[in-house]
Formats: structure tokens, sequence, C-alpha cells
């Protein structure tokens, strides 16, 4: 009877010591902090990936959440006073050279996972040295031309490839009695950002100029022929009659009822907020890249992605990098992202819910897809100064040359209140 107990004792110890094996190799009753914003924090595929570790690896995460405004003070509050989290969650923009990144995160180029990654997911985690910064464990969209592919077949027109055919397209649609464009110029802000992306991705040492107050937007010409294509698109009626006051919630309207042809927008956006209430629906619509004079075969713009960053100088080091592991993991991201309007950031995705318009336009988007650069990366760009800057133009309040020099007042005056190396006040 003794012998039989000691035997079930034994057995008892050796199923508990199993179990702990069985998380991460930091070991059972690890706890990392994780900082990111309270919104971001709270979308359904982070919290379901944060209680799938916990439930499969004994360990536990602290979740240290900040309001929106707020996180990009506290979180440089936290490292500059030796509370930095192990892991860090922020988005690759201009907001991030408040922390200086060499020296606070480790770089990931030698994780087994990076090969999983697409490679615009990777290309927007990667610093201009090559460097690996974060794991893109977010939602991501392809942004770009979404037209009416029935009304153009309707026309016997296909949809462009060059900037001259986009403006032949724009004419022809504008002779036949549509609108080109849906140019939604109240409220709206992120259209100008597409054909400023180009621009600045494709030459790295011009982004650099210009955060370091070295050069202006009037100084580099693409800007201005930007500017002058937008205005003199409003001109053509190419936005149609009311685009000064056409706003987000009339979007959708004026591309269901066929009034409109085209927008520049993301593909997510129709299946969160595109009702159908007229004759066209989202079946009937294809994407094409944008055009506004600043490549000449058009470009998309990818995804913004949160990426969860590691704590160089932490504690739990190795741990953090068993966590990015288990994200990386296809079992565990497949279950995170179950039925998540999303383009995949990992090649082995395959539970969530991608675009039609984009996978039929893959091989295009591959060939002409830039990170997101003006919104993400310029310092003290704002969407909403630009788009004031191009109404002031379309009202013919100013020129070309003044939209742009308004444009450049707004930026670099941002900057400075941000204390912008480089920057008046700084």
């Amino acid at each position: 009877m003794r012998k039989r107990w000691a035997d079930l004792l034994l057995a008892l110890l050796a199923a508990l010591l199993l179990t702990a094996g069985c998380g991460a190799k930091g070991g059972s009753g690890v706890s990392l902090t994780v900082m990111g914003k309270s919104s971001d924090l709270n979308k359904s595929y982070m919290r379901s990936i944060f209680a799938l570790y916990e439930k499969t690896t004994g360990n536990k995460l602290e979740i240290r959440a900040f309001e929106d405004s707020e996180y990009e003070q506290k979180a440089a509050e936290a490292f500059q006073s030796g509370n930095a989290p192990d892991l860090f969650m922020h988005f690759h923009n201009a907001d991030l050279s408040r922390f200086d990144v060499a020296e606070n995160f480790l770089y990931l180029n030698g994780e087994d996972w990076v090969d999983d990654l697409t490679d615009s997911a990777k290309a927007y985690c990667t610093d201009g040295d090559g460097n690996l910064l974060g794991l893109p464990f977010w939602e991501s969209s392809v942004s770009g031309c979404y037209y009416n592919k029935t009304i153009l077949d309707s026309l016997g027109m296909k949809p462009a490839t060059t900037q001259a055919e986009f403006d032949v397209l724009c004419q022809v649609l504008a002779e036949t009695g549509y609108t080109p464009i849906c140019w939604p110029g109240n409220g709206c802000a992120w259209m100008p950002q597409f054909g400023l992306d180009p621009i600045f991705a494709d030459d790295p040492e011009m982004l650099e100029k210009i955060n370091r107050n070295e050069i202006t937007y009037g100084e580099i010409p693409a800007v201005t022929d930007m500017v002058r294509w937008i205005g003199n698109a409003a001109k053509a009626g190419w936005f149609g009659p009311d685009y000064r006051s056409c706003g987000w919630s009339d979007i959708g309207h004026a591309l269901s009822s066929g009034d409109a042809v085209m927008t520049f927008i993301w593909d997510t956006w129709f299946y969160t907020d595109f009702k159908a209430d007229g004759e066209y629906t989202v079946e009937d619509f294809a994407l094409m890249p944008v055009f506004m004079n600043t490549a000449a075969e058009g470009s998309f713009e990818g995804g913004n992605l949160n990426m969860m960053m590691v704590n160089r100088n932490g504690d739990k080091v190795d741990a953090a990098l068993e966590f990015l592991a288990f994200c990386a993991t296809p079992e565990n991201y497949n279950a995170a992202f179950d039925g998540i309007s999303t383009v995949s950031c990992f090649k082995g995705q395959n539970t969530n819910i991608q675009s039609k318009m984009v996978t039929d336009a893959r091989a295009s988007v591959s060939e002409k897809e830039r990170v997101s650069t003006a919104a993400s990366r310029i310092v003290g760009y704002s969407g909403d100064d630009v788009v004031a800057a191009l109404d002031r133009l379309f009202s013919g309040e100013t020129d070309v040359e003044g939209c742009v020099r308004l444009m450049d007042e707004s930026r670099i005056a941002a900057a400075s209140a941000q204390g912008a190396d480089g920057f008046p006040g700084a």
C-alpha cells in the first residue's frame, strides 16, 4: 500500500513537471509587462493572443495601458525613469523618434519567424539600416484607387496603368456625366498622403533632410507637381460639384449610387463602413493604383502596423522574445485573427478575411506598394493641415505655390512644438 502511494506521488510530481515544461522557455510564473495605448490593447485580436499566451504557458502579462492622447509622453517618461516595459507597442512613425531605438530596443533580424512575415509587413517594421524593429502583430489594409469596374466595363474602358492613362480616364468619365473621383474634402484628410508617399519612400535621404529641417516641401518639385494636379483636377470637375462639402458619411452613397466611379481609400472600408444603398455593391469594385502625379505608374499605400518591440535593457529579454515567437506561431496568430478583416501580415495567415479586390490586384500591389511614409514618418505632418491648405487653394484664396508654402508653415510649426531636432525652438 505504501509503495502504491509512493508511485502515485511520483506520477503526480512528474505530471506537474510536465505541465510546467509546456510553457515558454522562460518557465511558468514569468510575468512580462506590455505597454500600449488603451484603444490598441483592447482590440479583439490583442485580447485573444494575450489570453491564449497566459492559458498555454502559465505565464502572466501585466498590461500597462494609457489613453491615446497621453501615450507618447507617458511612454517616454517610463523609459527615462528606468520603468520601461518588457514589451513596447508602437507604430513605426515619426513619434518613434522620441525614443532612442538603438539603445532601448532589440533588433529582431535573426528571429526564426522573420521569414514568415509578408514583404510589406516586414518593410514597414524595418529601419533605414535594414534592422527589424518589432513584430507586426496588427490589422492591415491596402490603400489605392478603388473603382467601379462594372461602370468601366459598360463604357468599354479599362483601369489606368500610368498617370497619363488615368488623366484620360478621368476626362472621359467627366465628359460622360460621371464624377470620376469622390474626393471627400469635408473633414477627410488621408488622400494627399497617398501622393506624398512615393516621393519620400523612394528617397530616404530626402525624408531625413525634411525631418532635420534641411529642406522644405517648396524645394521638392514633386510636391508642387502633386498640389498642381489636385488643383487642376478640382477645376476640371473630376471631383464633382460638391467635393468640398462631401464628408465621411457621403462616400458610400456616392459610390453605391454610381454618381462617382472612383475614390482613394483602403479595402477594409468596404467591409466596415460601405453601406450599399444604391445600385452597386462591393462586388462591383476593383483596385488600381493611386495617381496624383508623383509616381508615373501610380502607387499603393501599405497598412500602418503596430509593432511589438523588445526592451533590450530589461531583465526578461529571453522571455519577451519567446512571447513574440508565441505570437508569430501560425496556430496562435490564426486563432487570434480568425474572422478579422485584414490583409495578411504573415505568410501562413489564413483565417482572416481578405478582400477579393486586393487579392485580384496582388501582382500590381506587390510591384507598386509603398510603405506608409508621409503620415507616419514626416515629422510634424498633419493630414488636417494639408487639406486645410488645399481647401484654400480650392476656394481661390491662394495659388499652388502658396498652398505648398502653407503646408510647410504648418508642418514646421508642429515639428517645432514637438521639439524636433533642427527646428526652431528645439
